[in-house]
């Protein structure tokens, strides 16, 4: 009889094993393979006219990134991990607007945001204003995972990267040329322009959803403005109920409209599919030229709506589908 309880007690922790991931949080089994990944590099007004080889370094570059999370998911790794790999990919790449090549604050600072969500229990982490960070999408995870806080900005948020052992570097790492320039036009024109985020929602072979959003922010915007990208609900959300989230665009124009937790709630209230709550908010809350959003549902159909002229996107499925785009 023992030796029959004793076999019966080691089958269980094995199937409990089996349920719990590294950090000790349920998850499910993988009934099915299936996954989808989909991806952002920023809306905007994004023109056609840009050089061939201008527009084929884009799209490479969201093939590359692309490919991170897909390669990711195909071994069976979490969304999680492919949100957090495919945007620190994109925070080394001085064409997107997040990490290296971020835009400029009007005192010639950067400044950088980011926020990561898991659908699974709710659990998140965010950073704002951070200088000497080189990935705030990795920051933003230990705080959703070492601290009992959602949000650390500025000074609070670096002290904390010391703690978790993160080098900080200078503020000109993030520098580039292209950039600089285009703060000086900026500043020489003194017009309103805008620039959008990096992100990527992800939903793995376990069935669970994941969103993450980083970005450098407005140029020229006030030293202290903060964007949706950091913010839980406005430009980043994940709830395995219903969907996966990530946002860009004007950030003020989406906070106001909670717009990333507004897609969820449409579908979870109203009984919405993910393409009528994406394009209800999209194109009938938002305005014209605010911006854009990825969203990927707990069955893996995806919607990357924008009313801009163009958005820097990409998606994979494991049914073999993998393209990216610019414009409509």
């Amino acid at each position: 009889m023992k030796s029959i309880i004793f076999a019966a007690i080691t089958v269980a922790v094995i199937v409990l094993t089996q349920f719990l991931d590294s950090t000790g949080s349920k998850k499910s089994l993988p009934a099915k393979e299936n996954y989808t990944i989909v991806i952002h590099g920023g809306a905007g007004a994004i023109s056609k006219d840009m050089p061939k080889v201008v527009r084929d370094d884009y799209l490479n570059s969201l093939s590359d990134a692309l490919k991170i999370g897909r390669d990711i998911l195909e071994k069976g790794g979490t969304a999680m991990d492919a949100v957090e790999k495919v945007i620190n990919y994109f925070e080394t790449d001085p064409k997107f607007n997040a990490g290296i090549g971020a835009v400029y604050t009007s005192n010639g600072t950067h400044e950088l945001d980011a926020s990561i969500m898991d659908g699974r229990d709710l659990a998140c982490g965010a950073v704002a204003g951070v200088k000497h960070i080189v990935h705030p999408i990795s920051l933003a995870r230990l705080v959703m995972e070492k601290t009992q806080h959602v949000l650390l900005a500025y000074d609070g948020a670096e002290e904390f990267a010391k703690q978790m052992g993160i080098k900080l570097v200078p503020s000109n790492y993030f520098d580039t040329p292209e950039r600089y320039k285009q703060w000086q036009d900026f500043l020489m024109k003194l017009k309103s322009e805008k620039h959008g985020t990096v992100g990527c929602v992800v939903l793995d072979k376990y069935g669970n959803l994941a969103a993450g959003t980083s970005t450098g922010g407005m140029s020229n915007k006030m030293p202290g403005r903060i964007g949706d990208s950091p913010l839980i609900g406005d430009g980043t959300y994940a709830n395995n109920k219903t969907c996966a989230v990530s946002c860009t665009g004007w950030g003020e124009k989406f906070i106001r409209n909670a717009v990333a937790f507004n897609v969820s709630a449409l579908m979870e209230f109203k009984g919405m599919t993910l393409k009528q709550a994406t394009d209800e908010v999209i194109y009938k809350i938002l305005q014209k030229n605010d911006g854009g959003l990825i969203a990927v549902d707990k069955k893996g159909n995806y919607s990357t709506p924008f009313n801009t002229e163009g958005m820097f996107r990409g998606v994979a499925t494991s049914s073999g589908k993998f393209e990216v785009k610019i414009w409509k």
